[in-house]
Formats: structure tokens, C-alpha cells, sequence
């Protein structure tokens, strides 16, 4: 069962008190920020990084970007990986709003000019495209990128997915365009039980047939976040911040 309850936003201040980036990062199915805080504080970023919980709870103390018929879901599972392109779950207004909201909490927190990142797990992955293509709220202006161009998705510079798969494809397909010039790192591991590796594949392609600046990576595991995932993350802040210039010393 998914009761809803008010979202809330846990935020994590640079390490070394000087934002040169920010990150918003969404969890996947039955995880929670707390489930994601101890791996962020282990990367010493120099980032406000914001944990955004979903808003529906889960048994076991978990939490959902939108509702989850959990009988339907072990059929699923038992029939073999999937891929969700033509999956279009209720609740995904509800989520995309959480992303609006703790959007602007983190782009006030870290103030103007600083490149910010939007990095997902599965269900939050899904979630992160969905905002930016499908909201038109969030949708607007970047930080203008190192190599002078401007992603068209809203005030986002990168985009981080983890173990993702297209959802609600045809919803998503007339906006791909916004994705154009992207930085984009998508990992998907090549045993993923729950969305299979030629998942992470046709999403990759369509990002990179948008126009998307694609670094793919096929990891030697399951449905999870691998190492490589911290890693390049932790890459694109620090890469990131060198272009920030000054307006990082005012963002602490």
C-alpha cells in the first residue's frame, strides 16, 4: 500500500564549504535518501547535493516516486526482465512535481550560475527524463556549459541515470528535442533482472538520436548502482566546478 505523505528534501552541503556544483539525486523503488546520504558524504563533493524523498511510503520503510501493485510486479519479475516504454504509471504528475519543487530548493540553496546535475536509480532515473521532457514548468534555462552550448532542460546541465528504461515513451517522444547538446552518463548492468540490458539500450538510443552528449557504460552486474556510478558522478562535479569560476565563491 502507497500513502501519501508531504515529500520532504534532505540536503548536503559542500565538503569543503564552497558549492562549485549541485546534484539533486532521486532514489529508487523502496530506498529512501537515507538509504543514499552515506555514499554522497563518502565522495567529499564539492556540491550541495539534495536527496529528494518520494512521496508515497512503502512496507519496510521504502518510498515510491508513484503507486506499485506489488502482486502485478512479482509477475512481472517472475516473466523476465522488462522494458517500461509503454508503461504510463498514475502518479507521475505527483512526482514530477516533487522534482519542480525540490529543483527550486536546490537551485536557491546553491545559488545562480552554479552547474547543476540531476542523477537517478531506476525508478528515480525514470523520473528525472519524465521531468524534463513531459513538465513544461521545468523545463527553461541552463548554465551555459563548458563548451559555450546551452542544454535546452530546465536549468539541469547533466544528467545521471542509473538502470533506467523508457516510461511512457510516447509522452516523452515529441520533447526529446530538449535533450539536445546534454551531457548524459547512463549505466545499466548487463544481468539487470527488472529492466533488461536491451532496456538501458533503446533508451541510450533514443537519448543519442535526440542529440544527447551519451557516456554509456555496461557494467558486469544487476539492478543496481555500481561503483562506476559514484565515480563519474564525483567526475562531473569536479569537471563541472573548474568551468563555474566565480560564481562559486559566493554559493556556501
Amino acid at each position: 500500500m502507497n500513502d501519501v505523505t508531504v515529500p520532504t528534501l534532505q540536503m548536503l552541503p559542500p565538503a569543503d564549504g564552497v558549492a562549485r556544483a549541485a546534484v539533486l539525486l532521486l532514489h529508487g523503488l523502496d530506498m529512501a535518501p537515507q538509504t543514499l546520504a552515506p555514499f554522497v558524504r563518502t565522495l567529499r563533493l564539492p556540491a550541495w547535493v539534495a536527496l529528494s524523498a518520494a512521496p508515497l511510503a512503502r512496507p519496510g520503510g521504502g518510498r515510491a516516486w508513484w503507486p506499485v501493485d506489488d502482486a502485478a510486479r512479482a509477475l512481472r519479475l517472475a516473466s523476465g526482465p522488462s522494458d517500461f516504454a509503454a508503461m504510463d504509471p498514475p502518479g507521475r504528475a505527483a512526482a514530477r512535481a516533487c522534482v519542480r519543487e525540490a529543483l527550486a530548493a536546490l537551485r536557491a540553496r546553491a545559488g545562480p550560475g552554479v552547474p547543476l546535475a540531476v542523477a537517478g536509480f531506476s525508478q528515480g532515473a525514470m523520473l528525472a527524463l519524465d521531468a524534463l521532457l513531459v513538465d513544461d514548468d521545468v523545463a527553461g534555462e541552463g548554465a551555459v556549459a563548458g563548451d559555450g552550448e546551452r542544454p535546452a532542460a530546465c536549468g539541469v546541465d547533466a544528467l545521471m541515470l542509473w538502470s533506467a528504461s523508457r516510461l511512457a515513451y510516447d509522452r516523452w517522444a515529441p520533447h526529446l528535442s530538449r535533450l539536445r547538446g546534454m551531457p548524459v552518463q547512463q549505466l545499466h548492468g548487463r544481468r539487470d533482472a527488472n529492466l533488461g540490458l536491451a532496456a538501458g539500450e533503446s533508451l541510450r538510443d533514443a537519448l543519442v538520436a535526440a542529440g544527447a552528449r551519451m557516456e554509456w557504460v555496461a557494467f558486469d552486474g544487476g539492478h543496481e548502482i555500481p561503483l562506476a556510478a559514484w565515480v563519474g558522478l564525483r567526475r562531473w562535479v569536479r569537471e563541472a566546478g573548474e568551468g563555474a569560476g566565480g560564481a562559486a565563491a559566493g554559493a556556501r
